[in-house]
Order: C-alpha cells, then structure tokens, then sequence
C-alpha cells in the first residue's frame, strides 16, 4: 500500500505546478480579454473623434462658400479616405433630402443597419470582435438650410461610416501579452517550490521524531514511554496525531498480548484436546502443564476440588517444588478457606487431599501466610460448569497486569476442562449405569428397565409355574395439583409418593415409574387375594398421604388401581398390559380413589370391547362411516354465528358413539388423522349444501401436526368444497398437544399463513394455556366449562372468568362460553362481556346444521 502513496514533498509539488499552471491559464485569459476591450474602445474612441472631425470639416466648407464642383471633390476624396497604419475608413453617404435637392451621386447601396441610423438619427455601433463601423447622421443645423431650403434643422442630410480592421491589433496585443507573461511564468513555481520545500522539511523533521519515539516501542511495557517525552512537534495537528497515538497506546497496553504469552496461549490451545490418554495420565499432564506455564509465568502451586459424591470432595494440589510440612497445612487451610459459603460445596464433608510434587529434588518450598491467601484469592473460578474449583498461586504484582491474567485465566479455564473431565467421566459414567434404568425424579426404574423386569417375571413364571400380578396405578386429577401448586410441588409430591408405595410393598416387589402420573408394580409369585391385599395397602397409602405446602396447606392425592393376574387374565405382557389398563380406567369410570379387580367375565368382555372398538375404527374408515354433528355456538353480539364440528361412529339401529369411547383406541392405532379426514370432507359438503356462511370449530388432534400430508389435504377439502380458510377455526387443547412446543408453532402459523383461525380450548385448564396465548396466533378463547358452570356458585370462578375475557379483550381475543347449561348462566356470560356462547341450554349436537337461538 506504502509503494502507491506519494510523499508530501511530491504530493505539495504536483499541487503547486498544478495550480500555478492553472493560475497562469487564467491570468493570460483574463489579461488577453482585458488587452482586447481596451482595444476595441480605443477604437471607439477614434471612430467616434474621426467622424465628428469629418463632420465639422464637411460643415465648414460649406459655410465657406464653395462652389458645388469642390464640394463633390472634397466629398470624393474624404470617402475614399484610409489610414493603412489603423486599418481606418471613412465613407461618407448622401441622405434623400440632399439628393432631392442636389441630384443623387455614385455611391453604395444603403443597408439595414445605415438606414436605421438615418431613420432615428441616431450614432449606431457595430463591433463583431476584429471590425468595429461606426455610423454617425449628419443632421442639419441652422446655418445648413440656406443651402438645403427642403430641410429643416434636425432632419438627417447624410451619414459618415467609420470602418476599423482590428485584427492586426489584436494579434499584436496577443504576442506582446503573452510574450511578457511567459517572462513571469518561472516565478509562481519557483517560489512554489521554496515554498514547499519550507514546508516539507519542517514536516520531515516532526515526523522523524513522532517516527522515533514509536518505533521505540518493542513491546507493551515500552508504551508507557510514549507519554514521558512531550516535546513540541511543532506542528499542532501533529500533536494532537501524537496524543491520539498516546491514547491509543494506553487502550493498547489494557488488550494486546506480549507475542511470548500469545505463543504460549497457543500451545495450550493446542493441549486442550481431552484425549483417552490424558485422563488416564491426568496427573501427569498437570505436572507438565505447570512447568510449561512457568516458562513464561512465575507460579508455585495449582489446585483443583470437585465434588465427586454428595458429601465427597477431591482436593488435589500441585507444587512446583516439594512443599514444606507447615506449607502444606496453610495451603490446605487457604484453600478450605475459599470453599466456606459457595452454594457449589457444601463444607463440612468428607475431603480427600492429595499433594502432587512436579519437581522431587530442590529445596522445600516455604511460603507465608499472606502469599498464599493472596494466590489463592486472586484467581478463582467462582462458578464451575462441572461442580469443581481450581486455583493458581502467583506472585500478587501479576494480578496487576490485565493480560497476563487474561492468561492466568485460559489456563484456569484448560485445568478446569483436564481435571474436570476426568471427575465427569467418573461420576458420568456411574450416572449412565443408575439412569439408564431409573426414573430421574423418583429414583424408580424407569419404564424401559419395567418392561424388561416384567419379561424376567414372565419367563421364570413359565419355568417355575407361578403368578406373577401386574397394578397400575393412575393418580386422580393430579393435573390440578400441576395447575394449583405448581409443578416443583408436583413433582416433590411424585418424589415423596414414590418412598410412601415403597414402604408397603414387599421386599421383591418391583414398583416403576411408566410416565406422568403412572406407575406400574409387578408382584412374582402372587395370587389373585394377595394381590387385592396389596390394592388395598396401596390404595389406604394413596389416601393417607399428604403434602405440606410452604404456606402450611396440605395437598392430597388419590388413585385408580387397577391388576391383573399372568397368565390367568393374559398369555402375554401386551394383553396383560391391556387388560389391567383397562381395569384401572373402569376404576376411574365408576368414581375414581378405587380398586377394579378382575372377575371371570371381565376378561372375555375387556378383550371383546377393545376388539370390537378396534374393528369399528377400522371399519369406520374403510366404510367411511364417520358421522360429524354440529353443535352450535351461539355469537351475544352482532358477531358471525358458528358451529362445533364433532365426531360420531355409526353403530347398527342408528346409534351414534361419542369421540371419548373411539379417539384413544384410533390414536393408539395411529389412524385419527383419517378419521378427521373423513369428518372435515362430509362436514365440508354439509356446509356447501345447506350454504352455510357462519364458522366451523373443529377439533385439531395432536396427531395431525405429526402428518406431513394435513395441510395439503386440507387444502384440497376447501377447494372442493369452496370454502374460504377464514372460516374454519381449529382447536387445540393443551392436555391433548404435543409436547414439542417448537414443532407446534410451525404448524400453527402454516394454518395462519394460509388463512386459517385457531382457538385454545378449555382455557384455563393449565399453565400451559397462557404460554400459547403469548407464542401462538390465537383468535380464539374458549373458556373452561367448568368454570361457567359454577360461576354462579363460587366467586373465584367468576373472578377468573372475568379475568380472562379482559384479558382477552386486551388481546383482540373472541371469548366462547363452554358449559352453559342453564339461562343464569347464559345472561351471566353476557353480562362479564364474553363473545360467544355454547352448551345444551344453546343447543345439543345434531346431525343436521342447527338453528341458532
């Protein structure tokens, strides 16, 4: 870049030549046009003497008396009269009032510009640059009527023209002029030369000295000798440039790097890759990594602690030399010392020390108390990603400098990543045995380790012709603990669950964790009455436990249990699962906090029921008997009327099944997206035949959002049936959603970009409800029908009712009333300002597009 730039000694000449070769253009055209108008008004000024001079001369001799013929010659001759030196001309012309008294005579035409002059009697100048004619009237006075009886004083008897050639003047002027200046041309760009060479060296020598003094500086220690000559530049710009460069040293010596610590910065990068032998060697590799680090850094010691097991800490402690013995108790004192109030460690607990000695040989290390509390307070990393500490000891004057303890804090960094992954690894690797089997919350086998211990029952149970029972166990309504607690206290209440069933099952028994709030318990070599013993224990368990909150409330909890019994009820884990599944939603169903315990006809009726709900589901689709009824939702405003669509199986005597008995088993079989389908296409062409122009609410089921074909089939419905996406409005309930929040958003604003409106329903049933309010592009609110229906009753209800339609309101949100069953209930909707309102009192399901109230 250097070799392109110019210096400012070439750069100051190139502009003066420039300029004062512009300057002498200028001149010379500025002095040639001045040379020249002086020119031409010279000539001005004799055209005008010469005519009047002719004039005067022709009205003298005629007053003198001269006879005709003279005054003919004289006229002749001074018309013909030219000044070769000045290129001067004078003609002089006849006016008609002479030739009508005197006779005309030979002579020019007339043109334009003369007659003009005669007309007005007035001088007229011609000048186009190198001729210049001057036309003067010759107009009668007094003495000149004796002669000329047809004129009167004033009228115009003849005209004198004066023609000039300048051309050779000018061309004179031009040379003289240019010949003088050319004479002058060296003197601007001499004196721009000494001008610029004043200049220059004056600048050279104030840039040698700024160039000395920073070339001066090899490394960041000589920065701070910039500031300590202030010596004159003699240039103020200078100055300031030097105080800039002063400025910018100091912001230098807070954020470079001396190359030596860059280099070693390096090196410990490139050790910084964990391999299989470093952490078999770990310690080695400190000792080398303290001898490497001292080659650029004095230090004495390193240490590190981390918390291999709940009350466990490894303290280990690295010396440059071997340490003397009261060195070592202070060292381990400092470093305890540290620990005392980090929430990471909590001290006391069993603490094992090991002293690591780098080099064996040389004398004792022995340092004071104040060296070492000042080593190990000053660099600490406070806040450990693996559960340790490590330190360094350093002399307190390197603390001071910024960089090198940027340095000190890469190889903290490098320390913490060594021997923090050797204890990771460790206690990792203990991790991975104990949870790949167990539930992380409970400390339960999970449900993975469950099904294998159930298939270990199950073959012993061939080989050695015993039972083996299998519970399961549903907690009842623990959503609303979730939804009123909180789930740090749900999950506190699973955790301490868990310990509670432990304690009165058998030793033996296998209690797991399936999900939620699931479990299972496996009981070998049990009968059918020892295992309602154990319903019995566990459901008295269930019912006697409680919580206590933080504000000194108690939570409770029930369950639904439900058992059976291999290979009595089922020749195979899947039925067996089945089966008791089954049985613990038939406790649920007859009013939940029970036992169902298997009877001799329940088996055949459970497998028959899920047989044939299953042949329905199939049956459903292949006949394309899904039946959509429509529920209406009825607008308290001016607003769009609107329906419900829901979904119903055809069953023999024109019965219809309700979603709650048929959409688990399809969802289960993966087949619920073909049943909406079904229900979206007849519910469709019911609204292009009966021209309905409301809205259509429609159930959206989580399975939908997983099938990569449900928006291009809903497309394809709409167009077929000519309706615009504005009008349909899916459903999504948080209990039912999936639970990658992610994925959700993406298919939700895939329908809002093509149109479509989207709801939440049960609002209010869940936390999570709020969180789509604030994530997803929601025109929708349908309130929890639980909480219309009892608003009349209790006022927290009624309060969170409110709430949530000004809160709607606030949003841009319709409100839709679920559960309104009765008249109070419906004007109490009104009167709290909800848009919409649904339930039986407004209308129940029916085939056909109901009427709206």
């Amino acid at each position: 870049m250097s070799r392109h730039s110019p210096s400012i000694r070439r750069y100051l000449l190139n502009r003066t030549f420039l300029f004062s070769a512009i300057g002498f253009l200028v001149l010379l055209l500025v002095c040639r046009q001045a040379y020249q108008a002086s020119v031409r008004d010279s000539a001005q000024e004799i055209a005008r003497s010469v005519a009047e001079s002719t004039f005067n001369s022709m009205y003298l001799v005629m007053s003198q008396g001269w006879t005709r013929l003279q005054l003919e010659q004289f006229m002749r001759q001074l018309s013909n009269t030219e000044h070769p030196a000045s290129s001067l001309k004078v003609s002089v012309f006849r006016g008609t009032k002479v030739t009508e008294r005197f006779g005309s005579i030979e002579q020019p035409d007339l043109d334009a510009l003369m007659r003009e002059a005669m007309q007005s009697g007035e001088i007229i100048e011609e000048n186009d640059g190198t001729h210049q004619r001057y036309l003067y009237p010759l107009q009668a006075r007094e003495n000149c009527t004796g002669c000329h009886t047809n004129a009167r004083v004033g009228d115009n008897l003849g005209l004198i023209e004066v023609r000039q050639d300048l051309s050779r003047q000018m061309s004179v002027a031009n040379r003289n002029l240019l010949y003088y200046l050319l004479l002058l041309s060296p003197l601007p760009f001499l004196f721009g030369f000494w001008a610029v060479r004043t200049v220059t060296l004056r600048i050279n020598q104030s840039v040698k000295e700024l160039s000395n003094r920073i070339s001066r500086v090899d490394s960041l220690e000589d920065l701070s000798q910039l500031s300590k000559d202030k010596k004159d530049l003699g240039f103020r710009e200078l100055n300031h440039i030097f105080g800039q460069v002063e400025a910018l040293a100091e912001k230098l010596r807070t954020i470079a790097v001396d190359k030596d610590l860059l280099e070693f910065e390096i090196r410990l990068l490139e050790k910084f890759v964990i391999t299989s032998e470093v952490v078999r060697d770990w310690r080695e590799y400190v000792n080398l990594l303290m001898l490497d680090i001292n080659q650029v850094i004095p230090i004495y010691t390193m240490f590190s602690i981390f918390k291999v097991d709940d009350e466990m800490f490894d303290l280990e402690i690295f010396w440059l030399r071997p340490p003397a013995k009261e060195t070592k108790k202070m060292m381990e004192q400092a470093v305890l010392n540290r620990l005392q109030g980090n929430d990471h460690f909590s001290i006391p607990g069993e603490i094992i020390i090991h002293h690591n000695s780098v080099q064996l040989e040389g004398p004792e290390m022995v340092l004071n108390t104040t060296e070492i509390e000042l080593q190990t307070k000053s660099l600490l990393v406070e806040t450990p990603k693996i559960g340790g500490i490590v330190g360094i000891g350093v002399h307190a004057d390197i603390v001071k400098d910024s960089t090198k303890v940027l340095v000190l804090e890469s190889i903290l960094s490098t320390l913490l990543n060594v021997v923090g992954s050797v204890k990771a690894i460790y206690k990792y690797t203990r991790d991975l045995e104990y949870y790949a089997t167990r539930d992380p919350l409970t400390n339960l086998y999970n449900q993975r380790m469950f099904w294998e211990l159930l298939d270990y029952e199950l073959d012993r149970c061939h080989r050695h012709d015993y039972q083996v029972a299998l519970l399961m166990i549903d907690l009842d309504n623990f959503k609303a603990v979730n939804d009123g607690y909180g789930h740090a206290m749900g999950d506190k209440l699973l955790r301490q669950l868990a310990l509670a069933m432990q304690e009165v099952l058998r030793t033996g028994d296998i209690l797991a964790r399936y999900g939620g709030d699931e479990f299972v318990v496996v009981l070998p070599e049990t009968t059918l009455e020892q295992t309602s013993e154990v319903c019995e224990r566990l459901l008295h368990c269930l019912q006697s436990f409680s919580l206590e909150t933080e504000k000194g409330g108690l939570v409770r909890v029930t369950g639904s249990i439900g058992a059976g019994i291999f290979p009595d009820h089922a020749d195979n884990r899947k039925d067996l699962f089945m089966f008791v599944d089954n049985l613990m939603y038939r406790a649920k169903t007859q009013g939940k906090n029970r036992i169902s315990l298997p009877h001799k006809e329940d088996v055949a009726d459970i497998f028959n029921d899920l047989n044939q709900k299953m042949l329905l589901v199939n049956d459903a689709i292949e006949n394309r008997s899904v039946v959509p009824v429509f529920q209406p939702i009825q607008p308290l405003d001016e607003d769009t009327p609107a329906v419900e669509v829901l979904s119903r199986l055809q069953l023999p005597g024109d019965k219809l099944m309700s979603a709650g008995e048929f959409i688990e088993i399809a969802e289960s079989m993966g087949k619920v997206h073909l049943l909406d389908y079904i229900v979206m296409e007849k519910a469709f062409a019911k609204v292009q035949e009966t021209d309905y122009q409301g809205l259509l609410f429609i159930n959206l089921s989580p399975r939908s959002i997983l099938v990569r074909d449900f928006l291009q089939t809903l497309h394809e419905l709409t167009q077929r049936y000519q309706l615009t996406p504005s009008r349909i409005v899916f459903e999504i309930t948080e209990r039912d959603t999936v639970k990658n929040m992610g994925l959700l958003e993406n298919f939700v604003r895939s329908l809002k970009d093509s149109g479509y409106m989207m709801a939440i329903d049960d609002f209010g049933s869940g936390f999570s409800s709020f969180h789509y309010l604030k994530y997803l592009p929601i025109d929708f609110v349908k309130i929890e029908g639980e909480f219309i229906a009892n608003m009349g009753n209790d006022p927290r209800d009624l309060a969170f009712v409110v709430s949530i339609t000004e809160l709607a309101k606030k949003l841009n949100l319709k409100t839709v009333a679920e559960f309104v069953e009765t008249e109070e209930v419906l004007q109490m909707v009104r009167d709290v300002g909800i848009d919409y309102a649904q339930g039986y009192h407004i209308g129940r399901p029916a085939r056909e597009m109901p009427g709206l109230k």
